[in-house]
């Protein structure tokens, strides 16, 4: 994509300073040329020497990020068999034949299974018994031949288990083109479309299917349309015209609706329409009203819906399907300031709420006939919970996720009424792990206004607590994302060999409820840096470590964190990994051309807005570039990424390498044949991580 012609109010540049100086030897960074961009709003001028690089159709900027490249090998160089080494032992850890545990959907039981040495999935089923024949949906490594890169996504069967529709990504830019299978005869259908999201939603008829199609410009979720199969042309039934929002389609649980879904960060709207009329009119749930967030579950002649009107952490309300406007709905479960209400899981006769507390997840199990209710007791201190698939109304069985810092991945069956729990499967590390091994804590940094952040940490009980010992700190801190604790094989890499591993659920995030999201955006967005600054030095004083073995990770917003904190507080960190970070905010944000840009507005600011535009300059990490020293560090990005776009860290490493006083390197690594997830398959992902632990480790001076 090449710059738009004009960002700002004034946009002029001046050529300098000689072409790309490649590296003769791994003490020569390459030197991006500067020409002189001045961009200028509400009257402030801002000087951006790199601007010229946002144009990917440019051979100078592949040159460029190619000699990046080479760089970072070369400094690496000596790391090459070390990387190899953590390649091959985070991989020998993965079960090579692994398979889902399977789950029953309309007669046939689906599950996804993995062949040894092949990098993609398998989807598979059967019908009615697990005893029976395997029917193989789509194997993705034969779609993957040829190709250096393919995602597959939205996979979905028709009503009447005869059609297969799937979504294939081959650029990393997550435009998806849907195709058909004939699920009888194992024929291709000629149907195909382009430019999607990657799914579509069944209409009940087996023939007609509703999906969502992408903005080209922008990749802005805009128009839902409807194709029958066999006919050429498709049939535009929704247009999302408000760039803030984005549009989706699905169908419920009970199959009985069709919903337009259309979403801001602030606000949600809702269409519905009875799937066995494919040819009707959607009709609104609920008009939208700025600032109220709701979703929807149907069952039998009903409605529950969660919202937050006048009510911060989301209330619980039900009300006719024949009568679904608010003036309707009936309160189920009220607000608490405590619990933030997170979803929802209906059974015929009982309800599964998702609650938050304490920055905890919960499972509550109500009983609706007996008017009871109970929550699971999970026995950790520090773990994650959530519903998993449950289809099946019927079912006396609620199926959820299970993992903490130190247990495995783990899927379980829980019976709602006799409370037996049935451990289905739970993650095999290869070679074996024995989690007594380690120890997982939760403390609680005190923040600059007195906010209690909390921190969960994991290490190996053997390297004990001491100020010597490397620490590596992770966060993210935005869009309400919540930073929920997972079990990681990969990390025992690091574990193993030392270090402690941490997560700041800094705000921003939604650990501690719908206010800690608030707290952490638009003009208070600064809180986010320094909770996880004030995280960092709580674990110092506690003697977890020092500042000379203190890493700090984060990726995309959470690149933005490392940007934000590395500019802030530069002596803490010993070495930062920044991926695909999101650094260059004020420019990003002006430009409403650049994919995903005008639906961020409420949760950065609307930098056309001065008060919006001075608060984002006085943190975006570009923009605060100082002549000044700062910790090693390594910077990772995709060519195609569509939602961090490869520039900003390609022009923050070339402005870092600038204005930098230190000798310390700074690394960027561009994946030429991907985008924002990094790379496809299974395996081939891994090999970034071990250049990152490889990077930290080297720096730690541990290389075995």
């Amino acid at each position: 994509m090449k710059p738009p012609e004009s960002i700002s109010d004034t946009n002029t540049q001046r050529a300098s300073q000689p072409e790309i100086q490649l590296p003769n030897d791994y003490k020569n960074a390459p030197k991006a040329k500067k020409i002189e961009t001045i961009l200028e709003k509400h009257g402030d001028k801002r000087t951006d020497n790199y601007y010229w690089l946002n144009d990917r159709e440019n051979p100078e900027v592949i040159s460029y990020l190619e000699a990046e490249n080479k760089y970072t090998k070369e400094a690496l160089a000596h790391t090459e068999d070390f990387q190899t080494k953590l390649f091959d032992e985070i991989v020998g850890r993965i079960k090579q034949t692994d398979e889902s545990v399977p789950y029953k959907s309309n007669g046939y039981w689906y599950y996804t299974r993995f062949e040894e040495k092949k990098e993609y999935p398998v989807y598979c089923r059967k019908k009615d018994s697990l005893e029976n024949a395997e029917e193989i949906l789509l194997d993705v490594n034969l779609l993957a031949e040829g190709l250096s890169y393919i995602d597959v996504a939205g996979l979905s069967i028709s009503q009447d288990n005869t059609l297969l529709a799937y979504g294939t990504d081959t650029l990393s830019r997550r435009i998806y083109t849907i195709h058909f299978k004939n699920l009888v005869t194992g024929e291709m259908l000629n149907d195909t479309i382009e430019n999607t999201t990657g799914g579509c939603t069944w209409a009940a008829d087996n023939t007609n299917v509703f999906y969502s199609v992408k903005d080209e410009q922008t990749l802005r979720s805009c128009q839902i349309f409807r194709r029958t199969l066999g006919v050429k042309d498709s049939e535009l039934v929704y247009e999302e015209k408000d760039e803030t929002f984005n549009t989706c389609v699905y169908k419920s649980k009970s199959k009985k609706y069709l919903i337009i879904g259309s979403d801001s960060t602030l606000t949600s709207e809702y269409r519905i329409l009875e799937a066995d009329n494919p040819k009707g009119e959607f009709r609104i749930f609920e008009p939208r009203k700025r600032g109220h967030e709701y979703g929807i579950a149907h069952f039998e002649d009903k409605f529950y819906v969660t919202s937050n009107h006048k009510a911060q952490n989301f209330k619980l309300m039900v009300t006719p399907e024949t009568a679904t406007g608010m003036k309707n709905w009936k309160e189920v479960i009220g607000h608490r300031e405590d619990t933030l209400l997170e979803g929802i899981e209906l059974f015929k006769n009982f309800m599964v709420v998702d609650e938050r507390r304490n920055g905890l997840t919960h499972l509550r199990v109500m009983n609706l006939i007996e008017k009871t209710e109970h929550y699971l007791d999970f026995g950790e201190e520090v773990y994650s919970a959530g519903t998993s698939v449950n289809p099946d109304f019927e079912s006396e069985w609620l199926r959820f996720s299970y993992t903490s810092l130190t247990t495995p991945n783990s899927v379980f069956d829980y019976h709602l009424t006799t409370r037996e729990k049935k451990l289905l499967k739970q993650q095999e590390v290869v070679g074996g792990y024995n989690a007594d091994d380690y120890k997982t804590e939760r403390h609680f940094a005190t923040a600059a206004d007195g906010t209690q952040i909390p921190i969960s940490l994991v290490y190996k009980k053997s390297f004990g607590i001491k100020p010597e010992n490397p620490l590596l700190l992770y966060g993210y801190g935005s869009y309400g994302a919540t930073m929920d604790v997972y079990f990681s094989s990969v990390r025992l890499s690091l574990l193993d060999r030392g270090f402690t591993f941490a997560i700041a659920h800094i705000r921003g995030g939604q650990e501690m409820g719908r206010q800690w999201y608030e707290d952490g955006k638009l003009l208070k967005k600064k809180n986010t840096f320094t909770d996880f600054i004030d995280c960092a030095k709580y674990l110092i004083t506690k003697n977890y470590t020092s500042q000379r073995h203190l890493y700090a990770m984060g990726g995309s917003a959470g690149g933005l964190l490392m940007g934000a904190v590395v500019n802030m507080n530069p002596e803490i960190w010993h070495g930062i990994v920044a991926q695909v970070p999101f650094v260059d905010v004020v420019t990003t944000m002006l430009d409403d051309t650049i994919p995903l840009t005008t639906g961020e507005y409420d949760e950065w600011g609307n930098p056309n807005d001065k008060i919006y535009y001075d608060y984002m300059k006085s943190y975006s990490p570009y923009d605060n570039v100082e002549a000044k020293e700062y910790p090693t560090m390594l910077v990772t990005t995709g060519l195609h990424d569509s939602q961090v776009q490869y520039w900003e860290p390609a022009k923050w490493v070339a402005k870092l390498r600038e204005l930098k006083t230190d000798t310390n390197k700074i690394l960027l690594f561009t994946n030429m044949e991907a985008g924002h997830g990094g790379a496809s398959g299974r395996f081939e992902r891994f090999k970034e991580v071990a250049l990152e632990y490889a990077f930290l480790l080297d720096l730690e001076g541990i290389g075995v």
